[in-house]
């Protein structure tokens, strides 16, 4: 074995937490079901003290953040809900054979996810399984090590995974949390009441994307591996990207604002997966993204909420001969459009109706022991998910040792994806995290960087 776990700690709140049952929303019901495997580098020397300051600390951050100790339950209306009962969460130390070199630049791979990050029985009932495990594995160098963390997605989005993860650290370097940074745990701000007057929308989101002309479904395209690179831009990139973005004149109305750093880059990444594809021009493709909808609802939500706060939106159907010979604006435009439909209106209205009868299929399956289902269409060839992440605070976890030399997903996702992070660096310059069909990454790699 590569590694080898030394301990598994179960660590509770190390005070009295309320025993209630939390309500969870439908924005936390339909996301993906399983945990998110995410990992943290340190170039820094690792001892006894190490695990004792994260168990510490951890068992502090946890009577802020009770839900995080506590289990999944099926309620009987087939919805789930959160079981406050402090039963705590896994934290293993381990020791890897493997040097930090021999990770490279840790793009996300099988080995990352099955040697750094801890691996999670989906067998054992979901009632019993913690929401997080954290695995700390120490390379042979002794100078450098990694915290593999798996977060139940159910019980938070990236946002809020990283604002409980930025806590923890702050509570490891001695600090205390200010009353702005406590979390806001009720999720039924988000039990948003029907109002038989809200405008009717058409939510192409929640329908099937187009397919692969000449198929009539995306079995085949399902099929096909995927593998995962990290692709930097450099600042002088990003600026490069964002004047071609700008290039074309205003039309008269049609747009005020240029066109921001995640609009230019998003449309680059979706141009360069269609020539990658070598698809047809006459077919369609689109984008998928979640958007954080914390600060779009009126009223917004507390700045420190802790749980799902994600809509679904799309891109309008485009064609592929157009998003390639029509300039990078004309991809960046159809991104804002998707961000834009984003309205308050437009969210309430999606949340009223987004817990269908096949996400309560899915979560009634994982709990009877069927493993996980997707519970969303399927966004790859010829479609794609853009996820962002530059507004996540991702090098703030400093635990006494100082901020992470890297952070990114462990695992490469089953369709094409990419996760737009700024680097480690702080100079403006950009990694994507990009999923892609390992017949086609070659030449999405070569189109990527060319021109820029």
């Amino acid at each position: 074995m590569v590694v080898t776990i030394v301990a598994s700690h179960c660590v509770v709140p190390n005070q009295e937490t309320p025993k209630v049952r939390l309500w969870l929303s439908d924005s936390d019901q339909v996301v993906r079901l399983g945990h998110t495997p995410t990992i943290y580098v340190y170039k820094a020397k690792h001892n006894t003290k190490t695990i004792e300051r994260m168990k510490t600390s951890l068992g502090k951050i946890l009577v802020y953040y009770y839900p995080v100790a506590g289990r999944l339950n099926l309620s009987d209306s087939g919805r789930m809900e959160l079981d406050c009962n402090a039963k705590g969460v896994t934290l293993l130390e381990a020791e890897t054979t493997k040097s930090l070199g021999d990770y490279g630049d840790f793009s996300p791979s099988e080995s990352i996810k099955e040697e750094l990050v801890p691996q999670i029985d989906y067998t054992q009932p979901l009632e019993e399984l913690p929401l997080l495990f954290v695995q700390l594995t120490r390379f042979k160098d002794g100078e450098s090590f990694a915290i593999g963390v798996a977060c139940s997605h159910t019980l938070a989005d990236g946002l809020s995974a990283i604002q409980f993860i930025n806590s923890w650290a702050k509570v490891a370097r001695g600090e205390t949390l200010e009353p702005h940074e406590v979390p806001f745990l009720d999720r039924t701000v988000l039990k948003l009441q029907h109002s038989p007057s809200a405008p009717c929308f058409d939510h192409p989101e929640l329908k099937p994307l187009p397919l692969k002309l000449g198929s009539s479904d995306s079995i085949a395209e399902e099929n096909k591996k995927t593998c995962a690179v990290l692709l930097k831009l450099t600042p002088e990139q990003v600026g490069k990207l964002k004047k071609k973005a700008n290039d074309q004149p205003m039309k008269e109305g049609s747009r005020v604002r240029p066109y921001s750093r995640f609009e230019a880059i998003a449309a680059h990444i979706w141009r360069c997966a269609c020539k990658a594809r070598e698809l047809d021009e006459k077919q369609p493709t689109l984008v998928r993204f979640n958007g954080d909808i914390r600060s779009r609802l009126i009223p917004p939500l507390p700045r420190t909420y802790f749980g799902n706060a994600l809509a679904a939106t799309v891109t309008p159907r485009c064609y592929v001969g157009e998003t390639l010979s029509k300039p990078l604006s004309y991809a960046a435009q159809k991104v804002r459009e998707a961000i834009e439909m984003l309205t308050n209106e437009y969210i309430r209205s999606q949340l009223d109706i987004v817990l269908g009868e096949e996400q309560l299929d899915c979560i009634k399956a994982l709990f009877s022991g069927q493993g996980e289902r997707r519970n969303a269409p399927f966004a790859g060839n010829p479609n794609l998910q853009i996820t962002s992440w530059m507004s996540m605070p991702v090098y703030e976890a400093d635990f006494g040792w100082g901020k992470p030399m890297y952070f990114g997903l462990a695992y490469v996702s089953a369709q094409d994806r990419a996760v737009i992070l700024l680097s480690p660096h702080g100079d403006g310059s950009v990694i994507v995290s990009m999923h892609f069909q390992i017949a086609h990454m070659q030449l999405f790699k070569k189109y990527f960087y060319e021109n820029i």
